[in-house]
């Protein structure tokens, strides 16, 4: 029997695009596409700080589903970009909830991947009378051996990404790479924090993959210096609120999370992980499948950390087709 490999649907634009006040300070920005009468689900980004894109619309069908993204503090479109104040899980799962009463969704499925799952798990803890489902994918919680992997344990098999990492740093900052890329990025003179948070994001992307991809024919183009250095504003936004979030280990306590998660028996859940992701490892899918075991567990055997990858891609959407029968 073959297998039914599920792609991507084509692209769609938004049919409606907004900022809600969050707080004192935030505003973030969200966007609505596919059908407006359809039934909710809302794509949780990962990083954390890395936002939305227009790929992440066509994991769903669009005749099906009212499709809801958003960029969460600090991150991407959301204002004041790159704000580590008033931005913690708290706060995201608190702004989860106002957007799904500002849309007035009375219940939505759920969709995330990396740190988008840790954030998906605390929601329903918080929130699982809302919750019709939970697709997760490359599970993350947090905990301490967690992070020591991204931050050094890596190196075992990428040895090349994270001699890049350590060696942008002077020597004798080498031994503390978050510390130092921190005192980095944060730097108010962009030249100093633009070049860092390049190298800080390249560490992140170089691992995402099995395969990783070949180098990219890119099409001269002319920028403005205006497009240039938003850009690199960009870049500094997402690696400043990654690191904020490390340096407090994701304000998160992954144990007693798994341990909470044991009570979501009654929400429909789907854990996609791939085999030999680097970024999030599978131990913690594991894990999280041991905690809920009413929950299908899928084990892509020939793909690393990226949603993009083609069986995770399919896994993906093979779960939210067959959610599409709950109500």
């Amino acid at each position: 029997m073959t297998e039914t490999l599920y792609n991507l649907y084509p692209e769609l634009e938004p049919f409606n695009k907004g900022s809600l006040n969050v707080g004192q300070m935030h505003q973030i920005y969200f966007e609505e596409c596919g059908n407006p009468v359809g039934t909710p689900i809302v794509f949780l980004h990962g990083g954390p700080g890395s936002g939305c894109n227009p790929t992440q619309r066509r994991f769903f069908d669009p005749v099906f589903y009212r499709i809801v993204l958003f960029d969460q503090r600090g991150c991407g479109r959301s204002k004041p970009q790159g704000e580590v104040d008033a931005n913690t899980t708290d706060d995201l799962v608190n702004d989860i909830e106002a957007l799904r009463l500002h849309l007035n969704i009375d219940k939505w499925h759920i969709f995330g991947g990396s740190w988008g799952s840790t954030l998906a798990i605390a929601y329903a803890v918080k929130h699982a009378e809302r919750i019709i489902s939970l697709t997760l994918r490359g599970i993350f919680l947090s905990r301490p051996y967690e992070l020591k992997w991204f931050l050094g344990d890596v190196q075992h098999f990428y040895p090349e990404v994270w001699d890049k990492l350590v060696k942008y740093l002077p020597p004798n900052k080498q031994n503390d790479v978050l510390n130092a890329y921190a005192a980095l990025i944060f730097n108010t003179d962009l030249t100093i924090s633009g070049d860092a948070a390049e190298q800080w994001n390249a560490f992140e992307n170089a691992i995402m993959r099995l395969k990783p991809l070949g180098k990219e024919i890119i099409e001269a183009t002319s920028k403005t210096a205006e497009e240039l250095n938003n850009e690199r504003i960009s870049e500094v936004a997402r690696a400043r609120v990654q690191i904020h979030y490390i340096l407090n280990q994701c304000f998160v306590d992954g144990e007693a999370l798994l341990k909470k998660a044991a009570n979501l028996t009654n929400i429909p859940t789907t854990i996609v992980q791939g085999r030999y992701d680097m970024v999030c490892p599978p131990q913690t899918a594991w894990a999280l499948h041991q905690s809920m075991p009413h929950a299908k567990f899928t084990m892509v055997a020939d793909a690393g950390h990226s949603a993009m990858e083609p069986g995770v891609t399919s896994a993906l959407i093979e779960a939210t087709e067959t959610y599409k029968t709950l109500i």
